[in-house]
């Protein structure tokens, strides 16, 4: 798989994104999960590994990583207008295309938060390589841009077109895990920093935060615009970046 991401950084432009994503109507099906939810007619929540008391527990040395976060815009209007059947299908296209692309560019889905998933770049923790935050910076570009990919197959299933935001950034974070989860969580400045300057991106535009654009500055792929500053309790103000391709 990481041979063809290679491929792409050396082929950057979106014709061959296209073609190596192929946003043809077999991308919007997806496997059936085992113990699939969509044959049960009658499903509880309740776990009784679940009623136990809530604990986690903390690997004891941070580590630095790229995080983003891709959130729904005006997922709760558009919902309410649709039924339920719909809005599962309407969330699964969203929440499994994202999916797809975060794993194409070897990114992790960390947790899904409602209409909104968490994930990260495990190898951007491991070293300064250059590709490894293009990685990154490419995931984020290609969410954007398949946009009208996903709402071209939603409008021909008889539901809304679709917008969202992407956010990035880089930093030091703690992985922790929880007694009722099999699953790794992180916490850290770089996941509280997305959250908070995605809802400075408008509608179907990739963020970065002031961390990592000094990493990525340098690389002449992208172009950069400075469209905020945030207060963050600090003496200083951290600045946000939209992100786009530049053409060659």
């Amino acid at each position: 798989m990481f041979n063809s991401i290679f491929q792409l950084f050396t082929c950057m432009n979106q014709d061959y994104v296209d073609r190596k994503l192929s946003f043809s109507s077999e991308f919007f099906q997806y496997p059936q999960l085992e113990n699939d939810f969509s044959k049960k007619s009658d499903i509880s929540i309740f776990d009784p590994k679940r009623s136990a008391e809530y604990l986690v527990s903390f690997l004891t040395q941070p580590s630095s990583y790229c995080v983003g976060i891709v959130d729904m815009v005006n997922s709760t209007k558009i919902t309410a207008q649709i039924g339920p059947l719909r809005v599962s299908r309407y969330y699964q296209v969203f929440l499994n295309s994202m999916s797809k692309i975060i794993s194409e560019f070897g990114g992790s889905v960390i947790k899904n938060v409602g209409d909104c998933l968490v994930y990260y770049f495990p190898e951007s923790g491991r070293s300064n390589d250059k590709y490894d935050f293009l990685r990154c910076i490419e995931c984020g570009l290609t969410m954007i841009h398949s946009q009208k990919h996903i709402s071209e197959q939603l409008l021909q299933e008889g539901l809304p077109d679709l917008n969202f935001r992407v956010s990035s950034d880089y930093g030091s974070v703690l992985i922790m895990k929880s007694n009722v989860s099999e699953s790794l969580d992180m916490i850290g400045p770089p996941l509280n920093m997305c959250s908070k300057i995605n809802h400075l991106a408008e509608k179907n535009q990739f963020v970065v935060g002031g961390d990592l654009y000094q990493i990525i500055k340098k690389y002449n792929e992208f172009k950069f615009h400075e469209i905020k500053s945030m207060f963050i309790g600090l003496k200083n103000s951290y600045p946000v970046y939209v992100v786009n391709r530049r053409l060659l």
